[in-house]
């Protein structure tokens, strides 16, 4: 499917006009984003950087501190465009993109041309997948593939959506965060004739509501699922059972979404093969230990301004998340503690000269508080009362349980917004706590990804769902199967013309005696890098 040009990108909204004002509204944490131009059609190029000067101007705006419920507005920091919206629900809107097509529920088609001048950015830091697609359209092993996606939806899922419709695939996709949509992003796939139901600050009503219109569409019976968190997954087993058995695969990335199936197989639940790329190694070393590592540090920053330097930081979980994390905070000063439950993960903090404390040890005393165990109520009520004034408090892993949010909505706490997905606790004592994006992911709130580790992420997704599909029958039994070490060493290798890596070459000797075939793979599958 062809991109459109900037210039036909959308034919407008059929909704009612927009007044611009700066009053309030119902919610008093938000304020009414003005919308520049008309809902006509985009006319010509001068038009368009016209309209693009505009909304960079407008998302610079200053946002006022008031009382409010939750920070469900649609700013994001890593996308300029997506402050300059209406506050009319996109459920609620009529849409079309320049063809006509209107099967998507976005923000605002209006921002499409935005979001293509993202996607293109991030098409040019994300060596691998752009590789992977030009080395398989000829081949198009997706063909007749038809793909239901939940994934966090910005401008690197985007080059992986259309990379999977360039390989063959149809798709519908969703997004498994109501946070972490970049809206302009949305815009350009929709305008680009893909079925995307996804906005910045979904209700959790909303977030069901996308799923479900990406599982359940007239003429659409999708055989293949990438899943980030196990949402889309949950739904379809449980809402949809028929159309469950009739999936060839699953690709599941978060390690969430992998403690479900494991539930699922053991439960004789899973009636379908399923592919765990969260723990192949190029998922996990460089998407939870490298990226975060960068992004912990880049989502901090944006949403609070704080100085690292000296500052007493706990981090909950040091698995690869909690180690990148740990080493970034480290790096510019702070003195870190860790909790931990294996004590194999904490000998391996100590070793790399973390102290290792139980929580209620140091909660009085430390002034950020990072999760990253993908478990739950990690950080309790109880916590929170103890902490110090003015603690950043904040989630590192994929569920928004780790944090005990809904023990802060009590008629005894003030909630008073700061900035986007920023809120003060505030306790009867004028105590205040600093809570970011409500306990969900906060490098994915606040911040944004490097896109070219989420490149890695991409070809590892794809290549694994290029494996389940064509794979023959028999081959994988209704079980969890981790990425074979073959595809983890091809999608680094994809990576390496980047950096101008050359890789050393066994002789037919070498290879004999280390019991090697030449080509790889190079590790047993028990190695741990």
């Amino acid at each position: 499917m062809s991109n459109p040009g900037e210039n036909d990108c959308l034919l407008g909204t059929e909704s009612t006009p927009i007044t611009i004002t700066d009053s309030p509204v119902t919610d008093p944490g938000s304020v009414v984003k003005s919308i520049e131009g008309t809902n006509a059609a985009i006319l010509g190029q001068r038009k368009l950087d016209s309209k693009a000067s505009g909304a960079l101007k407008k998302s610079s705006r200053y946002r006022s501190r008031s009382l409010s419920a939750s920070s469900t507005d649609s700013y994001s920091s890593a996308s300029y465009s997506s402050s300059d919206e209406d506050d009319v629900s996109p459920r609620e809107k009529t849409q079309k993109n320049y063809t006509g097509f209107s099967d998507f529920c976005v923000k605002n088609i209006e921002q499409c041309v935005f979001g293509r001048r993202e996607i293109e950015i991030a098409e040019q830091e994300m060596p691998g997948i752009m590789a992977l697609r030009k080395r398989a359209v000829e081949d198009k092993p997706l063909k007749n593939a038809k793909i239901v996606g939940c994934t966090h939806i910005n401008a690197q899922t985007a080059v992986l959506i259309e990379t999977l419709v360039e390989l063959g695939a149809q798709v519908r996709w969703c997004a498994c965060n109501i946070f972490s949509t970049q809206n302009e992003v949305a815009a350009a796939l929709a305008g680009a004739g893909y079925p995307i139901f996804a906005w910045r600050g979904e209700t959790e009503e909303d977030f069901w509501w996308c799923i479900d219109r990406c599982i359940n569409a007239e003429n659409w019976q999708s055989n293949m699922i990438l899943d980030d968190g196990g949402d889309a997954t949950h739904l379809m087993l449980k809402k949809y059972p028929a159309m469950f058995k009739m999936i060839k695969g699953i690709v599941e990335e978060s390690v969430t979404g992998v403690h479900r199936l494991y539930q699922l197989s053991k439960a004789q639940k899973l009636t379908v093969p399923a592919m765990n790329v969260n723990d192949s190694v190029t998922k996990t070393k460089f998407d939870n230990l490298y990226s975060c590592r960068e992004s912990i540090i880049d989502s901090l920053k944006r949403s609070t301004d704080v100085m690292f330097g000296g500052k007493q930081v706990v981090l909950c979980g040091y698995g690869e998340v909690g180690k990148g994390c740990c080493q970034a905070l480290k790096g510019l000063g702070c003195v870190v503690y860790i909790t931990e439950i294996d004590p194999i993960c904490a000998l391996q903090a100590c070793m790399d000269g973390y102290r290792v404390v139980k929580l209620n040890e140091i909660i009085r005393y430390v002034d950020i508080v990072v999760t990253a165990t993908g478990n739950k109520n990690v950080v309790t009520r109880e916590h929170m009362d103890k902490m110090k004034n003015g603690c950043v408090v904040c989630n590192m892993g994929h569920s928004n349980t780790e944090i005990d949010v809904n023990s802060l909505r009590t008629p005894d706490l003030t909630w008073e917004k700061v900035r986007s997905q920023v809120d003060h606790i505030i306790w009867p004592d004028g105590k205040r706590i600093i809570l970011l994006a409500e306990g969900r992911l906060v490098n994915l709130s606040c911040s944004s990804l490097p896109s070219f580790v989420v490149s890695i992420t991409a070809a590892t997704q794809a290549l694994a769902l290029i494996e389940l599909f064509n794979a023959p029958h028999g081959r994988y039994k209704s079980d969890v199967y981790l990425l074979p070490k073959k595809m983890d060493e091809y999608v680094a290798s994809l990576h390496l013309p980047t950096f101008d890596a050359h890789l050393t070459e066994l002789s037919d000797d070498q290879a004999k005696y280390m019991g090697l075939n030449k080509a790889g793979p190079f590790k047993p599958n028990y190695y741990r890098y």
